[in-house]
Parts: C-alpha cells; sequence; structure tokens
C-alpha cells in the first residue's frame, strides 16, 4: 500500500500534473501502466508490462512511481493510465469510503461493484498475496512480551513511527487504537516509509507501522506483532483496468488473468527485498518471476500428461 510524506505528495503531484499536460495526447495504440511510489507497486507494474509485451506484442508505455493512492486513482479514471496494481482495504476506505470488512470475499466483491458503478474500471481477481498494515516492532523487544500479539503489546507502551497515511486513514491509526487500544510514549512520529526501519535501528522508535510484505521483513531482527482481533481490513493486490481498454484490446483480459493467484506474500516479500536490499533492478525481477512462473507451468503441463 502507499504512505509518503505530505511534502512528497505534494510534489508528485505537481510533477506528474505537468507530466500529464505533456502526455495526454499522441496515445495511439499504446498501452499505459501506472503505479504509486513504492517499491512493490513498481515491481507489480512492471510484471503487467512484461505479461502484456510478452503476450500481446503490442507497445506499452510505463508510468511507474506516480505518487499516493489518490493520485493513481485519479489517472487512472481520467484515462492517463490504463491500469496499476490496488489493494481491496485501500479501495474500500481511501477511495470509496465505505464502513471497514472484514471478510475478504466480501471486501472484493463489494470494491468490485462499486468500482464498475461509479468509475467504469475493472477489478481482476486478487494476484495473491494480501499486504497489510503490519506493526514490527525488534525482536528483541518482543520476546520480552507474552506473546508476539498486538494484545499483548498493552502490557508496556511503545513510541510509534508511522507513514503520513497511516496517520490520516481510517483503517489505519485510528481503527489500530480502536481495537487495541495500545499506550502510546509521546506523539507518532511521521516520516517516509524508507525511515522506519533505520528508526526501529537506532531506538528512535519502538514499533512502526510498516507493511506485510516489506522485504526487509525477511530478517530475523524485526517482528511483525500478530492482529489477532483482524483491526486492518484485507488489502489483496490486484490489477484495475479501464473497461474501455479491455473491451478494445483482445487477449489482455486473459494475459492479466494469467497473474492471478501467482504470488503469495512470501513470494512478494522477496522481490521487494531483491530490489530494496540486494539492489537488483527492477525489470530483472519482474522477468524473472515470469520466467519462473513459465516454468513452473510448464511443469504442471508436463505432469498433468
Amino acid at each position: 500500500m502507499a504512505h509518503r510524506t505530505m511534502m512528497k505528495i505534494a510534489l508528485n503531484a505537481a510533477i506528474f500534473g505537468i507530466a500529464l499536460l505533456c502526455t495526454s495526447c499522441g496515445r495511439s495504440n499504446r498501452i499505459i501502466i501506472g503505479s504509486k511510489n513504492f517499491t512493490e507497486q513498481i515491481v507489480l507494474g512492471e510484471i503487467a508490462a512484461q505479461q502484456i509485451e510478452n503476450t500481446l506484442h503490442v507497445p506499452v508505455e510505463r508510468r511507474l512511481n506516480l505518487g499516493g493512492t489518490m493520485l493513481a486513482h485519479l489517472a487512472l479514471k481520467d484515462g492517463q493510465i490504463d491500469l496499476y496494481p490496488e489493494y481491496t482495504g485501500t479501495a474500500l476506505t481511501a477511495v470509496l469510503k465505505q464502513p471497514l470488512l472484514t471478510d475478504q470475499s466480501q471486501v472484493f466483491v463489494e470494491v468490485a461493484r462499486l468500482y464498475e458503478q461509479r468509475f467504469h474500471l475493472h477489478w481482476m481477481q486478487p494476484l495473491g498475496f494480501n499486504d497489510s498494515f503490519a506493526m514490527a516492532v525488534r525482536t528483541e523487544d518482543a520476546r520480552k512480551l507474552s506473546a508476539p500479539t498486538l494484545t499483548a503489546a498493552a502490557e508496556r507502551s511503545w513510541r510509534l513511527g508511522v507513514g503520513y497515511e497511516f496517520l490520516t486513514r481510517p483503517d489505519g491509526l485510528a481503527r489500530l487504537n480502536a481495537v487495541y487500544h495500545l499506550r502510546w510514549n509521546g506523539l507518532p512520529k511521521t516520516m517516509d516509509l524508507g525511515l522506519l526501519y533505520r528508526a526501529l535501528n537506532h531506538g528512535q522508535v519502538d514499533m512502526a507501522a510498516a507493511n506485510t510484505t516489506d522485504g526487509i521483513l525477511t530478517s530475523k531482527e524485526y517482528t511483525v506483532l500478530q492482529d489477532v482481533k483482524h483491526a486492518f481490513p484485507p488489502y489483496q493486490a490486484c490489477f484495475v483496468v479501464r473497461d474501455d481498454l479491455l473491451d478494445k484490446t483482445p487477449g489482455l483480459r486473459e494475459a492479466l488473468a494469467a497473474l492471478s493467484g501467482t504470488i503469495d506474500d512470501r513470494t512478494m516479500r522477496q522481490m521487494n527485498r531483491r530490489v530494496d536490499i540486494d539492489h537488483v533492478p527492477v525489470i530483472r525481477v519482474a522477468a524473472d518471476f515470469l520466467s519462473n512462473l513459465d516454468k513452473r507451468r510448464q511443469q504442471t503441463s508436463h505432469a498433468s500428461l
């Protein structure tokens, strides 16, 4: 999900607006793929771009790293991009302003219905992973609790670090406080998501509002406290596509549907880690994923003969 500081969002909005003025004409038959402004989104956007290029052999333009949720949504709704990856819980609360729901199937059905009704946008079936908010702490601190859960976290007070969106969204800090009544040592420290783990490392905060698929969570230094009361709604990742593009592009629906159910939490976390920690180029990470996916399908096909 996208969480950035207000200043960066405003700057990205200005840059993006200028870019749209310069590129809104002369689209011809290109498919334009967007993404929000964090690693996971950029990787997913690149996977979609390569999948379309490999299967449909049509020109694809990448407008990745656009900005936060509303910038990406408005770009899609207004036809400046044709598709981008989004999360069901984010769409339900931040875009549609609907009440929180905890059943993942119900959330998907409701979001898909309202997007079609209000925006003429189609939600593809989920990719297979759930990128929820993750309340991460140092493992040494988690071991001092009676259990690695948010319920047990009430045993002590915490200095909290958050991204801007977690502070302002109804499914963020407000929801966490309403469900768990945790004790905070001072006001939350708002920072860029990329700084949260550094702040944990340096002892500037004790708990960080991160994301479950962050690549750095492959490290044993951090523990995600379990959300046993399901405070956060499901955030299944899906591609959202303009209806008119699906109607006029033969094979596009099938090409994107082939990605549904292929990325679990572990796979997404590993891809994020390769980019953020191992510094592998996004284009390579996406290509490797698609290559491995093709190999798995071939093996399954041969095994069924």
